[in-house]
């Protein structure tokens, strides 16, 4: 269980990424993962930061997926997996908007509400990787990589509106759910933990933020839909 007090526990926002829809796979295949570092103050609305753009609505963005958030803690590891990457050496390699060091999976609970310059957003699921960062990444085999280091950034919800630049702190507001780690609810929808913890995946139930794409996915693992 993760310390559900909030007190001064906040992280300072190193860098912000928007991006546009370009090509990315050929002409007919486009994505906006090629996010870029915006300087200033960016406007938060229900729907993610200002300026930035989802290529495929279907799968990303929307209310639960507004805004991602990375790990720049994790940019070591993946140096040492992948070579002197040249996405590696800035932010953004991973399509997120939001960069920080000392806040990883392990340490950030789904429900979570952050205090994210103004604007107030909360924890809805982990990022589920697909066969972008593949391509991405030339052809290196990163997605299965995620999955097996259960290196998978975050998504927001946008809760209240508000505006945030680099060089603000994040702060915790609150943490209702302690005992429910990004790292462990991805280990259980993801990663194939739920075949060890039927008990895990039932009791996840009771985490009402999680998103809705996921509560289908629990409700899939416990046989609970066709």
């Amino acid at each position: 269980m993760l310390n559900s007090s909030p007190d001064t526990f906040s992280v300072l926002i190193l860098s912000l990424q928007c991006g546009k829809v370009a090509p990315f796979r050929g002409e007919d295949e486009s994505s906006a993962i090629g996010k870029m570092p915006v300087a200033g103050k960016v406007r938060i609305h229900r729907l993610g930061l200002d300026g930035d753009e989802q290529a495929d609505l279907a799968v990303h963005g929307g209310p639960d997926k507004a805004i991602h958030h990375y790990p720049h803690d994790h940019y070591a590891f993946w140096r040492a997996s992948l070579g002197d990457h040249p996405l590696l050496s800035g932010y953004g390699a991973f399509g997120e908007n939001i960069a920080t060091e000392g806040l990883t999976e392990d340490r950030i609970c789904v429900g979570d509400r952050w205090r994210l310059g103004t604007a107030l957003v909360e924890v809805s699921q982990g990022r589920q990787p697909c066969w972008k960062l593949d391509h991405r990444f030339d052809g290196a085999a990163v997605n299965a990589r995620v999955v097996k280091s259960r290196r998978s950034g975050w998504y927001y919800r946008v809760l209240e509106e508000g505006e945030v630049a680099a060089g603000d702190r994040m702060a915790l507001v609150e943490r209702p759910y302690p005992e429910w780690s990004v790292k462990r609810v991805f280990g259980l929808l993801i990663a194939g933990e739920h075949k060890q913890d039927r008990e895990g995946l039932e009791a996840l139930g009771e985490v009402a933020p999680l998103a809705a794409t996921w509560i289908r996915r629990r409700a899939k693992l416990l046989g609970l839909e066709a």
